[in-house]
């Protein structure tokens, strides 16, 4: 099943390991973890302006317009529907 992060650009919800706030890089540690990420080139941007979340996966950190909660309703949403299948 795929999540879809806005923008026309959808990434296997197996992929996800964590979804947060862009407003969680308030914290010195986080915003580290993003600036080391960026240089090393791991983050694809598709918010097409000022990012409300990001998905973090095993090999890249993807920033979106969608809100962290809209994105985790969706994967939940996903996750029931596998399930049914």
């Amino acid at each position: 099943m795929l999540l879809h992060l806005g923008n026309d650009y959808m990434i296997p919800t197996k992929d996800v390991v964590m979804i947060a706030d862009i407003e969680s890089t308030d914290s010195e540690i986080t915003r580290e973890f993003l600036e080391v990420a960026k240089e090393e080139g791991f983050i694809k941007n598709f918010s097409k302006g000022e990012p409300k979340s990001f998905v973090l996966t095993n090999e890249t950190i993807y920033y979106s317009n969608i809100s962290s909660k809209t994105l985790r309703k969706r994967m939940n949403y996903v996750n029931r529907l596998s399930r049914d299948y």
